[in-house]
């Protein structure tokens, strides 16, 4: 009874493991697809050219190593096995994609931060193309370092296609300090300095109104002005985004990284679910870095707004009115309408009792 329980736990556990994998790929491709489409439709966007690069990175890792991830036999989720060219090249894409992505989100944090800290200093900030082209030249560098790794293993063994289980070899510590020990360190120092610059504005009091009288100097005079009771954490509203983009990148990436550190044969053994933890970042950058800025709302609902068809069935609430609904429910007037100055006094008159009469001429 033992014997049959087993296997049918580890298939059931391998199904809803494939589920939540397909599942994560789908909203990585949605999210991302939609996200670009309202950046290219919204001219004038904010960091629109850091949205761009951080959702082509997601989308081109969402159409390689994602469906690898799927289809590919253990450590991945599927029944294939790769050949010695395809799992180096799969090396090659990991090593290098990853990378792009945790330093393009550190880029973009970095564009926010000083965007945020210094608006007055528009010559503080270097152009993007430049930041994004140092982030692609990183990506490639540490992508080639798993052309140095030791050479897939022939078919009986398993072929160890992935960074984590000893894609890089002896390159693997230096590999994951610069893919994601050093985009985690830009990260907090960025989103940090956002956070107190919030908390020092929420701090900073209030003006007095225009026009305001001088109090006396009396006790009672001096209660009333005093500021009201402030929440425990000022400027928790605007840290909710701050906090939101540093954890949702320490819950997906440090996994990876600290695998990375580990010993090869360990790595391998939490290989699959280390690897879709990481993954489901493609899927969660959309909301945090997207979903969640006023600007890129804005721009969806209008878009959204434009790409439906109108309803002939919508109507204002004042349609419902009674005196409108009877309006409606009568038909238009027979007679000429009368002015909105004339109405009032005809009826005045005639409430008086007064009969109405053309003047003779004398």
């Amino acid at each position: 009874m033992a014997n049959a329980t087993g296997p049918n736990a580890t298939q059931v556990a391998g199904s809803m493991a494939l589920i939540l994998a397909v599942v994560v790929e789908a909203a990585a491709l949605l999210g991302n697809g939609a996200l670009l489409v309202v950046v290219l439709r919204t001219p004038g966007l904010r960091d629109a050219l850091y949205l761009m690069h951080l959702c082509i990175v997601d989308l081109l890792a969402a159409a390689s190593i994602m469906p690898l991830g799927l289809l590919a036999a253990p450590p991945g989720l599927g029944r294939v096995r790769l050949d010695p060219a395809s799992c180096r090249a799969t090396r090659v894409l990991s090593a290098a994609l990853l990378p792009a992505c945790t330093l393009g989100v550190a880029a973009l944090g970095l564009a926010r931060c000083r965007l945020i800290v210094h608006p007055l200093r528009p010559g503080a900030r270097p152009p993007p193309s430049l930041v994004l082209t140092a982030v692609w030249a990183a990506a490639a560098l540490l992508g080639a370092l798993a052309l140095l790794g030791p050479p897939p293993a022939p078919p009986p063994a398993p072929a160890r296609c992935s960074v984590l289980a000893g894609g890089l070899g002896p390159f693997r510590p230096l590999w994951a300090l610069l893919a994601f020990a050093l985009p985690a360190l830009l990260l907090l120092g960025a989103y940090s300095s956002i956070f107190l610059v919030a908390r020092r504005a929420a701090l900073r009091p209030l003006p007095p109104a225009r026009g305001t009288r001088l109090r006396s100097d009396s006790l009672d005079s001096r209660l009333s002005i005093l500021p009201a009771l402030r929440p425990r954490l000022p400027g928790g509203k605007a840290a909710l985004a701050p906090a939101l983009a540093v954890g949702q990148f320490a819950a997906c990436w440090l996994p990876y990284g600290c695998a990375c550190l580990a010993p090869a044969a360990q790595a391998a053994k939490a290989e699959a679910a280390v690897t879709w933890v990481a993954y489901s970042a493609f899927a969660a950058h959309p909301f945090v870095y997207g979903l969640l800025q006023r600007p890129v709302r804005r721009a969806l609902g209008r878009l959204v707004r434009q790409a439906l068809p109108g309803r002939p069935w919508a109507c204002t609430l004042r349609t419902w009115l009674p005196r409108a609904l009877l309006q409606h429910l009568q038909g238009p007037p027979e007679g000429p309408a009368l002015g909105h100055s004339e109405a009032p006094k005809q009826d005045q008159d005639l409430a008086g009792g007064e009969i109405l009469s053309v003047p003779k001429a004398p």
